[in-house]
């Protein structure tokens, strides 16, 4: 049974961020670690989970990935540190 869908963000060893969306999110960490796709992680391990975020649908997780990877760096780390809350007004 699915519980839904991750929106995740990783810390590679070069102190960059990889934004990404999984459904068995454990198992996507190992395959990032294992370089089971190549591509921008693979040379960048071990990669640490620094934030996710559990959705109800892939389409929203994939929306939460899409507009956090257009973000600054600063603003990711907003989002790391305190969530979503982090963006309300006071």
């Amino acid at each position: 049974m699915n519980d839904g869908f991750y929106f995740y963000i990783v810390k590679c060893s070069d102190d960059s961020y990889y934004i990404g969306h999984a459904e068995d999110l454990q198992q996507r960490l190992n395959d990032h670690n294992s370089g089971t796709y190549g591509g921008y992680t693979s040379k960048k391990v071990p990669v640490h989970l620094v934030y996710s975020e559990l959705f109800q649908t892939r389409a929203e997780a994939i929306h939460a990935e899409h507009k956090v990877k257009r973000w600054t760096r600063r603003k990711k780390e907003i989002l790391i540190k305190n969530g979503w809350a982090g963006f309300l007004k006071k």
